[in-house]
This record gives C-alpha cells, structure tokens and sequence, in this order.
C-alpha cells in the first residue's frame, strides 16, 4: 500500500494552542522519554481532510493524507501539486506567510515483502518525487539524491531530501517519523524565520543612520537604546530555544531518531543556517556599537557647540546690562 502526506507550515499570528495530538509511541527501541523530549504539535481543527496543527506560539500546520495506487506516478505527482495548493490556501485563510513557509511531501510505502532495496529498480522515479522534479534526472544526481538514507532495521528504509522523504516501513508504523521529518522542517523554518528578522533589524539600522540628526538626537538615541536592547534580547532567546531543540533531541541519543534527525538537518543545511544567523548577529551588534560609538562623540561635539553658543549669550548680556548701567550714569 502506498500512501501520501503532504503539509505546508508557515509562520503565522493567529496560532492558538489547540488540544495536544496524542503520543506518539515509536517502533523502534527508545527511551521512555522519547515523546516528552520533542517539540509537541497541537491539533487546532480540521477542514475536511485537511489537519490544522500549530508549534506555539507562532507556527502553523496544514496536513493532509491520501491512500494511492504507485506513489510513483504522473498522476500522485499532480495529486501531489493540487494538495500543496490547497494546503496553501488554508495557510493564506489563517493569516499564515506564504514567504516564510515550507512545503513537503512524504511517500509512505508499507506492507511489504522483503528487504526495501527492491523498489531500487525504479530509482530514478524515487529521485524525481524527492526533488519534486517531473523531468527525469541525471544518473549521478540520481545516485547523490538516493545517498541521504538511513535503515534501522533489514526491512525498513528512509530517504531524505529537501522537497520530499519517502518512507518504507512494512510494519506501516509511520507515525514517530513523520513527526521527526516535521520537527526537522519546524527547525528550518524557524531559522528562516530569525534569519528574516535579523534583516529587517539591518534595514531599520540603515533607515536609523539615514535619519540621525542632532535636532533629534535625544529621540534618535532612544530608538537606538531600544533597537540595541531588541537585539540582545533576540541573540538571547534563540540561542536558549535552537539550543533547547538540538539538547532535546541529543536526549535521545545516538539511536534511531536522533541519527534520522542529524540526517534531515545535514540535508537541510542546518550547520549553514545557524553560522549564517550567527554572523548576522556579531554583525548587527557591531554596528549598533559602532553607530553608538560615533553618535556618542557627535553628540558631545552638539552639546559643546551648544554650550558656546550659550556662553556667547550669556557673555553678549552681561555686556548689555554693563552698556544700560554705563547709559544710566550718564543721564543722571
């Protein structure tokens, strides 16, 4: 049996909490912490056979599932296509960002016979729905695509890649790993997410220098102190929740699911995305320093300029009392 899921998640303001999905319970060995040490989904509604789920407090979830005939073919490939547009629509219809989203199909194939490297015959095919690429690919990208696997036991098989996983489980116990490939994109997203902010704080510094004059330095100063404070709050929270995410899943250690998440974060870059976010951060707090740094020497040259100026007046009127004292003498 071959089965299709497919889920977009975006970042969203309207995510309420909802009810707690039920346990995942996984079918290869792991500690009995397995289930608390994830992320938790909380299912919101339902919309026919669409399942609206939500990461609190700013991510939301629109899944849903369909049994095919070959997980393979042209028409799962357009079946493919028409739920990830309607997927796409709910996520629009709850105020979902169609830009700071991710979309993804897994294939499910179960009830099997024999050892998973059968359906290796049609490699080519299993490529194309991983990339989500109808032209028929390259021999070596083929391969490449096919080398992100892992197997836990003889019979089972997962495939990953960054539009798609496929999944062979005789068992058809699913669950545990469909969770893991979602918490894996949750991650990407969430990445994605802070590496969008840390771009509109750069612009906001640009818009800021653009801007500093000394009529509004005492206003200037204080959009200044607030954007810097914004900013080590920022560094502050998401080093303490990525990190949160990796020790979680450390927790289980070097078994299964731990080594299926290492697999997708390697495929999705994850390395990539936390260096890149980390120089985005040095950098935005450099600049801040650098911009305080210089604002704080031009404002002292401002209130010095100042401070003549008002010496000037008040020299220009002891000299006119000095002047009225003298004119009085004189017609007395």
């Amino acid at each position: 049996m071959h089965r299709l899921v497919v889920f977009v998640m975006a970042e969203s303001a309207w995510v309420k909490k909802g009810e707690k999905g039920e346990s995942v319970k996984p079918l290869q060995s792991a500690p009995h912490y397995f289930g608390a040490s994830i992320p938790q989904q909380f299912v919101i509604g339902r919309e026919r056979e669409f399942v609206l789920r939500s990461y609190p407090p700013n991510v939301f979830l629109v899944e849903v599932r369909r049994e095919v005939d070959d997980i393979f073919s042209s028409s799962t490939f357009q079946l493919r296509e028409e739920l990830t547009k309607k997927c796409h629509r709910l996520v629009r219809k709850y105020r979902g960002d169609v830009v700071l989203s991710e979309e993804y199909a897994i294939g499910i194939i179960d009830h099997y016979d024999g050892d998973p490297e059968q359906f290796l015959e049609r490699a080519d095919a299993m490529a194309c729905f991983l990339k989500s690429e109808p032209l028929s690919l390259d021999e070596k990208e083929v391969s490449y695509t096919l080398e992100s696997q892992i197997k836990y036991a003889k019979d089972d098989l997962v495939i990953i890649d960054w539009d798609g996983a496929l999944v062979f489980e005789p068992t058809g116990q699913i669950e545990p790993i469909v969770e893991l490939i979602e918490l894996a994109n949750y991650q990407l997203l969430r990445y994605r997410m802070l590496d969008a902010d840390l771009d509109k704080r750069l612009q906001r510094v640009g818009k800021l220098v653009r801007t500093s004059t000394p009529k509004r330095a005492l206003s200037w100063n204080r959009e200044m102190n607030t954007a810097f404070e914004e900013v080590i709050h920022l560094r502050v929270q998401s080093i303490a929740e990525f990190d949160a995410i990796d020790r979680d899943i450390k927790m289980i250690g070097d078994w299964y699911y731990a080594r299926l998440y290492d697999l997708a974060g390697r495929k999705y870059k994850f390395a990539e995305w936390r260096r890149s976010i980390k120089e985005k951060l040095e950098s935005l707090e450099g600049v801040y320093g650098i911009i305080s740094e210089n604002f704080s020497v031009s404002k002292f040259h401002y209130f010095e300029m100042v401070q003549i100026i008002l010496f000037f007046f008040l020299q220009l009127g002891w000299f006119v009392l000095i002047l009225l004292e003298l004119y009085g003498l004189l017609w007395r």
